[in-house]
């Protein structure tokens, strides 16, 4: 994947705005439960953990859900328990 071309004003907001979300309490709620998953049950190589069906799954299929992307996945279907 390549890099943005952004100029420095705008990768400077970016950056504001991309930390702001990653501090999000939702946001790190799901980090750190990521990093429970992954400490007590690390997943083979090539398999991700898959949030919504609760295990791990390949890496392909963990991202396109069918062409539709990950648009869709917010909030209450995340499962963070």
């Amino acid at each position: 994947m390549t890099k943005q071309k952004l100029s420095p004003a705008a990768r400077r907001a970016k950056a504001a705005r991309d930390l702001a979300f990653a501090k999000t309490p939702a946001r790190k709620a799901k980090k750190a439960h990521s990093q429970r998953e992954r400490r007590k049950n690390p997943c083979p190589k090539g398999y991700d953990y898959d949030h919504r069906r609760q295990k791990c799954v390949t890496i392909k299929s963990n991202r396109g859900n069918k062409g539709e992307g990950t648009k869709k996945e917010k909030g209450k279907i995340y499962n963070t328990k």
